[in-house]
C-alpha cells in the first residue's frame, strides 16, 4: 500500500481584506500533472486551468480558510495554521506525511504520522504547488464575488492587497467588515478616520 503524502499551501497572508485562504492536495502518483509550480509565478488563465485538472486528478484535496476576525483575534501566522489545520481536516482521505510550505509548522500531530516544513515549497514539491493553485484561485474567485457586495473597494482588482487603489479606497469608505483591523494600514486609517 502506498504511503499518502499532502501538500499543504495558503494564500492571502498580505492582503488587508479577506479571509486567508490554504488548501491540502494528495496527488495521484500514477497521473502526474504537467506545469505544477507556485501560483505566483502562473497567469490566472492558467492556474485556473491548472486548477481544474488537479481537482478532477488528484485523490483527494480539500480548501478552508479563516476569516478577518480569526485572523484579527489570532494573529496572521495562527489564522493562517487555522486554515491549514481545517484544509487537512477536510480530506477524504488521511496522509501519512504532510509537507507544508514555509518554514513553520502548524500542529498537525494528530492529523498524520509526520510532516515537514519546506522553504519555498511551492516552487519545488508538486503536492504543494497544487496546494498553492487552490488556495489562490479560489481566494481570488471568493475576493471577486465580495467586490459585488462591497463595490467601492475594487476588490477585483487587487484582490485585498495594500495597492495605492485600495488604501484610497480605505480612506474614502472606511473599513468594511471584511477588512483586517489588526493589520498596520487598516488600524492606521481606523484611527485617523476617528481623529477627523
Amino acid at each position: 500500500m502506498r504511503r499518502l503524502v499532502a501538500g499543504v499551501d495558503e494564500a492571502g497572508r498580505g492582503p488587508l481584506a479577506g479571509p486567508v485562504f490554504a488548501a491540502a492536495v494528495i496527488l495521484d502518483p500514477a497521473r502526474p500533472i504537467p506545469g505544477l509550480r507556485d501560483s505566483k509565478q502562473l497567469s490566472e488563465p492558467a492556474r485556473a486551468a491548472l486548477a481544474l485538472q488537479i481537482r478532477a486528478q488528484a485523490l483527494a484535496w480539500s480548501v478552508a480558510w479563516a476569516d478577518p476576525a480569526e485572523i484579527d483575534s489570532l494573529n496572521i501566522l495562527q489564522a493562517t495554521h487555522l486554515a491549514m489545520r481545517r484544509a487537512l481536516l477536510g480530506l477524504p482521505l488521511r496522509a501519512a506525511h504532510v509537507q507544508v510550505d514555509g518554514n513553520r509548522l502548524p500542529q498537525l500531530a494528530d492529523l498524520c504520522g509526520s510532516c515537514e516544513a519546506i522553504v519555498r515549497g511551492d516552487a519545488s514539491i508538486a503536492a504543494i504547488s497544487a496546494a498553492s493553485i487552490l488556495a489562490k484561485t479560489q481566494r481570488d474567485a471568493l475576493l471577486q464575488s465580495l467586490a459585488g457586495i462591497y463595490p467601492g473597494y475594487r476588490l477585483a482588482e487587487h484582490k485585498g492587497y495594500p495597492t495605492p487603489v485600495h488604501l484610497q479606497a480605505l480612506r474614502q469608505h472606511g473599513p468594511s467588515p471584511i477588512h483586517r483591523g489588526s493589520f498596520a494600514p487598516v488600524r492606521q486609517i481606523i484611527l485617523e478616520l476617528k481623529s477627523k
